[in-house]
């Protein structure tokens, strides 16, 4: 492999040919393979450029940025001025006044759509990319390619395996560096990425890749991990080869267009396919017990005859579940499990509420006590006095002239005397004060789950097929018991076996320690004895 997966190594900043994703909300993520040149010939001037509902982002603005850096948005002329779209074997649907024939200045059919047919030898030559300018508003952020973040941006042609599915089931399925996986029902290919980063222990050789290649005790590559993806549906086959291809995870994951049902995992009739040896098995089929039969130890099984095999299907009915498990016991299978997986995301912040953080974002702006609720209403009664008031002299100055006075005419001034402050004044100085506070400290903590999460209810049956065991296999382990068997007997005639025997020689030494302590005892008072005597 001439470059590393993304997947794998992410390097410090985002480089071109490469896969990113543009982080525009929560839960709106974009992924974009970054270009210096408009590949697809749409014709802007800023060259290849993603838009989005929060901006237009050309990538010349993303290439050799850090990951997680905040892009913003530029100004790019998203209309058909000056634009020419071009794809390869279709018409590009182009304006009638933006276009460039002999009926674009007509005002009768201005607004209509026409079909502009291009050909491929009518290309516009490359133009000099201009220099993007930043726009008022919109950005997002940059973030590397992760199983993670590919699960929650990529295209959705089927249901996919969400993070807390799949990362359980290649914990459960004991994927480590090095292991051969299968999997049958690629879909979308989220469990496929997630899968490839947990086999990969870097790229295989060529000669591993004709099946040549030297292996470890256990039957596999050195120091490699493989993927065998099987998919029923041809186009989903080819973009899913697409997107590997585009992503280089081909040196690790091989995508095969296969009915799993009739023609297995190995070749069969004419059919080309890898020589696998498998060591965990995962089945996302509408029917994975029809797949069973080729899951066998046999001189043609894509299992590992070294070692036990681990499968998980993913099945959202029981009655699924139910005709699984009968399959999976009838073919000699083992430990069978079902599980039901249900998470939830817990979001931790601190709430901050009263008077003091009116105009502040992500508070609670409500009186916290009852002494700023009365505090707000005396400031609310008096700003409607002060109104009324005002409206009264106005309306006597007009009728009488400026000579008439009314009684508490001077209230308004005697307010700001008493220092009272606008609600414009207050909210200001909130904002003020805001940079000499320290806001992670303040409120209250709280712990709030989040209110859905994104994850496919499905029910996972789990099971494990034991190693090939043949008749030496057997002998072996008869010699090795009974060497266990004699070497437990001879230890156990130097040593108590049960809990009682240990007991009593434990008593028994206590009682040796006890008698040794006493005969200690008596030759210390006899030779006290006997200095007395001599008078020493």
């Amino acid at each position: 492999m001439s470059k590393t997966s993304p997947f794998f190594q992410p390097s410090a900043v985002a480089s071109s040919d490469s896969l990113a994703v543009l982080h525009l909300k929560r839960d709106l993520l974009t992924p974009a393979i970054l270009k210096t040149y408009d590949d697809e010939n749409i014709g802007y001037a800023e060259g290849k450029v993603t838009t989005t509902r929060y901006g237009n982002y050309p990538h010349s603005t993303l290439i050799g940025q850090p990951w997680g850096s905040q892009i913003k948005a530029s100004k790019v002329d998203t209309g058909t001025r000056g634009r020419v779209e071009l794809h390869a074997g279709r018409g590009a649907k182009r304006k009638r006044g933006g276009s460039s024939t002999s009926h674009g200045d007509d005002p009768i059919n201005a607004g209509e759509h026409v079909e502009v047919q291009v050909r491929d030898d009518e290309a516009p030559e490359a133009k000099e990319v201009r220099t993007p300018v930043p726009a008022e508003t919109g950005f997002c952020h940059l973030l590397p390619p992760t199983p993670e973040v590919w699960t929650a941006s990529l295209p959705h042609r089927t249901q996919v395996v969400y993070t807390p599915d799949y990362s359980y089931i290649l914990q459960r399925l004991r994927v480590t560096p090095g292991t051969e996986v299968i999997e049958a029902g690629a879909g979308s290919g989220s469990f496929t990425h997630a899968a490839a980063r947990a086999v990969f222990n870097g790229y295989p050789t060529d000669d591993s890749l004709g099946g040549d290649a030297e292996q470890d005790d256990q039957g596999r590559d050195s120091g490699t991990g493989r993927v065998w993806s099987f998919e029923f549906h041809e186009p989903r086959v080819q973009k899913l080869q697409e997107e590997i291809r585009d992503h280089n995870l081909d040196g690790v994951v091989a995508v095969t267009h296969r009915d799993v049902y009739e023609d297995g995992f190995t070749a069969a009739d004419g059919i080309d396919a890898p020589s696998t040896k498998a060591s965990a098995v995962f089945l996302d089929l509408p029917a994975p017990w029809m797949a069973f039969r080729h899951l066998k130890r046999d001189l043609s099984s894509p299992l590992n005859p070294s070692t036990s095999v681990r499968l998980c299907t993913f099945s959202p009915c029981i009655e699924q579940v139910q005709r699984t498990v009968s399959a999976l016991r009838t073919f000699g299978w083992l430990d069978i499990e079902m599980v039901e997986l249900s998470a939830h995301r817990i979001e931790s912040r601190r709430e901050r509420v009263g008077l003091q953080e009116e105009g502040l974002r992500g508070v609670n702006a409500t009186p916290a006590t009852v002494d700023e609720a009365i505090g707000r209403l005396r400031e609310v009664e008096g700003r409607d006095r002060s109104y009324h008031h005002g409206m009264t002299v106005k309306a006597l100055n007009a009728t009488f002239g400026s000579a008439a006075s009314v009684e508490g005419s001077g209230d308004g001034k005697r307010q700001e005397r008493e220092g009272y402050v606008s609600k414009q004044q207050r909210l200001q100085n909130i904002k003020e004060g805001q940079s000499n506070r320290k806001l992670y400290k303040e409120g209250r903590l709280i712990h709030r789950s989040e209110p859905e999460l994104k994850m496919h209810t499905s029910y996972l049956v789990f099971a494990v097929l034991p190693r090939a065991w043949t008749e030496e296999d057997e002998r072996r382990a008869q010699e090795e018991i009974q060497k266990g068997s004699s070497a437990d007997s001879v230890e156990g005639s130097v040593e108590p076996v049960s809990k009682r025997q240990k007991k009593r020689a434990a008593k028994e030494q206590a009682a040796g320690d006890k008698d040794v302590e006493l005969e200690m005892k008596w030759q210390l008072e006899g030779w006290k004895a006997t200095v007395r005597n001599r008078g020493l």
